[in-house]
């Protein structure tokens, strides 16, 4: 009765039911390992969005090497800005509006350069502000050499850039004057203060959980719904199986009997 579930066609089946919980099983654990992620990186936040701002030597580089570990701290440093290297990461959105963030490089005491994110401009501003060409004193966060992601756009590999995708520091260091720090930041204020209200500071990252769990639960009701129709299938067709037998049985003692009689 069960032989037919080992015919070529019926193993194709098995084997492709057997692929599909698999492979959605593993979609709802992926979903959950990116759960943990953006808890973790929500604690991150948590820990060090508004930790006292200490000198941005005491931090950069880090002792044990690992930028990871300092990225979103304040720092406070001290320099001057190139306004004529100053250039726009494009591309940017902030509360609901379209724009870029203006930034601008800062030469330090000992002729290092700091990338500085001013901050946000919306696209229906023209006019980008001015960039002071003064000594500054400014508190920042650090943040990370930003990497292309699958799907975003790329820069150009090679000239000197006005307009970027992100803030790729090796990319922009061949066009700076000057050995370029290891990471960048993200203006907080400064002394001399910027103009009022433009540019915006950059937006602090969201720290809701997303979708993952409700992905995952999604994922794995799939699995238990591929899982019964497979047992639906393999019933059903057995039990028609059975009811063939039985009326050919029938039908065979129904000519037998016309035959007798």
């Amino acid at each position: 009765m069960y032989r037919f579930l080992l015919r070529p066609k019926w193993i194709g089946f098995h084997l492709l039911v057997v692929a599909a919980i698999v492979a959605m099983i593993n979609l709802g654990f992926w979903q959950l390992r990116r759960l943990d992620q953006r808890k973790a990186f929500n604690a991150v936040i948590e820990q060090r969005y508004d930790a006292e701002p200490v000198p941005y030597d005491s931090l950069v580089p880090p002792a044990d090497g690992d930028f990871s570990a300092i990225e979103w701290r304040p720092v406070t440093v001290s320099g001057t800005y190139l306004p004529e290297e100053a250039f726009t990461e494009v591309n940017r959105s902030q509360n609901g509006l379209a724009g870029r963030n203006v930034v601008v490089p800062m030469r330090l005491a000992d002729g290092r350069i700091l990338i500085v994110n001013r901050g946000f401009v919306p696209l229906v501003v023209a006019d980008l502000p001015d960039v002071p060409s003064l000594g500054v004193s400014i508190i920042g966060r650090i943040r990370l050499s930003q990497e292309r992601q699958t799907g975003q756009l790329s820069d150009p590999s090679d000239g000197d850039l006005a307009e970027v995708q992100r803030i790729d520091i090796p990319r922009l260091a061949p066009q700076l004057p000057g050995e370029v720090e290891p990471v960048y930041v993200d203006l907080i204020s400064s002394q001399p203060p910027e103009l009022p209200d433009l540019p915006e500071p950059v937006a602090a990252p969201e720290l809701g959980e997303g979708p993952h769990l409700g992905y995952a639960v999604q994922w794995f009701i799939f699995t238990i719904c591929v899982a019964a129709g497979w047992v639906v299938v393999v019933r059903r067709s057995i039990r028609d199986r059975r009811h063939a037998a039985v009326d050919a049985a029938q039908n065979r003692e129904d000519m037998r009997t016309d035959v007798t009689a």
